[in-house]
């Protein structure tokens, strides 16, 4: 594309509400600020005749291979994941390994993958070869989040801040920031900094990114109206936003709008689904007493995951978090044990706590369940279905107080986390009965 080579590199070029979709999906692949899908699909069209008229051109090949990266990752079609990594190595190849963009498009398609030791080893070499582009930052960040090195994250986060990068990149980097401070508990200023992201968004494809983690915030404390409300201008500016189209569902399900909620999970299933939006369809129908359909579902997640798993995806996490309440708990925990042990997250650390649970071993359980709950080893999320999990195994050990103070915090966190598990966490608590009206022991 003419005048690229003379981009530099810590400054993406302007890409406000009037730029053409080709200019904002360059942005995206080059910087990684969210672009609108028909963009990318123009973008990769360009870069395809140019990597066939110039195969030596480098840069271009990387940008092809971001590009397949991020039209894959929205459009929930991993068949452009292996058509992302043979353009990103092919551009290695050519102009050897100082190539920050093709390395920061390995990160990318390693986070895409859920492969977050390979997305560490890219990130990282990324960032030594160009320290002072933001872009190598928020990749490594996500990286280390997920292998369960929190004090990594925020030290990278913190250099990232110290670059003070600019006007356009800053939404992006106010988002990234907000999800290290979800991670940690920090509600509020998680919020805050994505309502600045949003605000300060320059396309509508930015925007509906940064308004549909909003969406997501305000679910994740149980606050419906709001969640709804983000979701939805998010789909208004940006209507292929699958997060918000779930999480829109999803809300609707939690206010009992139940037959507004079925259909928007059938139409967000319809093309190209994503296996958790077919699981929390398939929870949902099992919810209401419908077994046949949501057997459906179930059986067409196998035939998602497995699309997927061809891909390149690591999926283990999600058939670990399926077999445990919907299959054979035992293959639950063989898996998540290897995936702890490959990248050992508080995702991972809360899924196989729970299928330990559902294969009867609550003491093993426990330790597992509590990481991802502990501050102090990075479990800092407020998370209703983390204490869920917790309580439910604390009550299995005749651990009554602390099972009903953390059942009674899933529940204070959002009471409609989940509609199978909402209904097991009453009816525990229940089960629990009211505190022991006895005296404090004396000293």
């Amino acid at each position: 594309l003419p005048g690229e080579g003379r981009q530099r590199a810590d400054r993406p070029p302007a890409a406000g509400p009037q730029a053409g979709t080709r200019a904002q999906a360059l942005t995206t692949v080059t910087y990684g600020v969210p672009a609108a899908l028909p963009g990318l699909t123009s973008l990769i069209g360009r870069q395809e005749a140019r990597v066939r008229a110039q195969p030596r051109d480098a840069r271009a090949w990387a940008v092809l291979g971001s590009a397949y990266v991020e039209r894959g990752r929205r459009a929930g079609d991993v068949s452009d994941y292996p058509r992302a990594e043979r353009a990103l190595r092919t551009s290695l190849e050519v102009r050897g390994t100082k190539n920050a963009q093709a390395l920061d498009g390995l990160a990318a398609l390693a986070l895409a993958r859920r492969d977050f030791p390979a997305a560490k080893q890219y990130g990282e070499q990324a960032l030594k070869s160009a320290p002072k582009q933001w872009s190598a930052y928020p990749p490594l960040i996500d990286a280390y989040t997920g292998l369960g090195d929190y004090k990594n994250a925020r030290s990278t986060l913190d250099k990232l801040l110290a670059l003070r990068p600019g006007a356009a990149a800053r939404p992006a980097v106010m988002a990234r920031t907000a999800a290290v401070y979800r991670d940690r508990g920090w509600r509020e200023d998680a919020v805050a900094q994505l309502t600045d992201a949003a605000a300060a968004a320059r396309t509508p494809a930015e925007q509906a990114a940064w308004l549909a983690g909003l969406g997501q915030l305000a679910w994740e404390r149980g606050d419906l109206p709001e969640a709804l409300r983000h979701f939805e201008a998010a789909l208004r500016l940006d209507p292929d936003q699958r997060a918000a189209r779930a999480g829109r569902a999803r809300t609707l399900a939690g206010q009992g709008r139940t037959s507004e909620a079925l259909a928007l999970y059938r139409a967000a299933v319809a093309k190209q689904p994503r296996p958790e939006d077919l699981l929390e369809l398939g929870e949902l129908y099992e919810s209401l007493g419908r077994s046949a359909l949501a057997e459906e579902q179930y059986g067409r997640l196998r035939t998602a995951v497995g699309r997927s798993v061809a891909g390149g995806v690591d999926e283990e996490l999600l058939i670990g978090r399926f077999e445990a309440d919907h299959g054979d708990p035992w293959e639950a925990v063989e898996r998540l044990r290897d995936e702890w042990e490959r990248q050992p997250g508080i995702e991972v650390a809360d899924a196989l706590g729970w299928a330990l649970h559902r294969a009867g071993e609550d003491q093993e359980a426990l330790s597992y369940a509590a990481v991802a709950t502990d501050k102090t080893k990075g479990g800092g999320v407020r998370s209703a279905l983390y204490s869920f999990h917790l309580g439910v195994i604390e009550g299995e050990l005749d651990r009554p107080g602390p099972a009903r103070r953390h059942l009674q915090e899933a529940l204070r966190i959002n009471p409609y986390f989940s509609p199978l598990q909402v209904p097991q966490a009453r009816e525990a608590l229940q089960e629990l009965g009211d505190v022991p009206d006895e005296p404090p022991p004396s000293e």
